[in-house]
């Protein structure tokens, strides 16, 4: 019988399977699409010896595909906190946040494609289970932070915080997803030009 793992007992060895198999999903999602990433194509991936090496670790899909978005998610993030935490003021935080997206695609072009298989998954409801990672994906609450943070300080002018952080992330993502459709984008220029124009959005009047 397939069983799981519990958190708080995985030894290192197991904590590295969990890895290799999740690494395994991310380039099988990247590659294949998510109606194709049977747990079969996962495992060869992973160059293990059968599918129960998958389920022994992952209830199902949905546990090891939220395990997929939260660790490429987390990924991100690290990067975006690298880029932001080498800014003294909050107008370069928000340029190294909107610059950190476009990096983290340059850099991570696998990982970046299967979040998007993730995001159609959810999108097309085609696996339930991911509610609470859908809702980390779509997430703006920590830009809205910076943002308020911002104003506070004097640095952003008076706006919504909400309406422009749903702005940023959208033209954030509708030039990667454009990008990632197959038709090439200068990501390290629109990186800039989109770092200028919200930065001009947000200058006190």
């Amino acid at each position: 019988m397939a069983r799981t793992v519990n958190e708080q007992t995985r030894t290192f060895t197991q904590n590295a399977r969990r890895a290799q198999i999740v690494q395994a999903a991310i380039e099988t999602l990247a590659a294949s699409g998510y109606p194709k990433a049977s747990f079969s194509k996962i495992s060869q991936q992973a160059e293990l010896s059968s599918t129960g090496m998958i389920s022994y670790h992952f209830s199902g899909k949905p546990e090891l595909f939220a395990e997929v978005a939260r660790a490429i998610i987390e990924k991100a993030e690290n990067i975006a906190d690298s880029r932001m935490g080498d800014e003294r003021t909050y107008r370069g935080k928000l340029s190294a946040y909107i610059t950190s997206s476009f990096d983290f695609v340059e850099r991570y072009p696998i990982h970046t494609q299967a979040l998007t298989e993730v995001v159609r998954m959810v999108r097309d409801r085609q696996i339930t289970g991911l509610e609470g990672i859908e809702r980390t994906i779509m997430s703006v609450d920590r830009l809205i932070v910076l943002l308020e943070q911002g104003r506070d300080a004097g640095e952003f002018g008076s706006f919504d915080c909400l309406t422009m952080a749903l702005a940023i992330r959208g033209a954030i993502d509708t030039v990667l997803c454009r990008h990632l459709s197959h038709t090439a984008m200068d990501l390290e220029r629109c990186a800039r030009e989109l770092a200028a124009v919200f930065d001009r959005c947000t200058t006190p009047v």
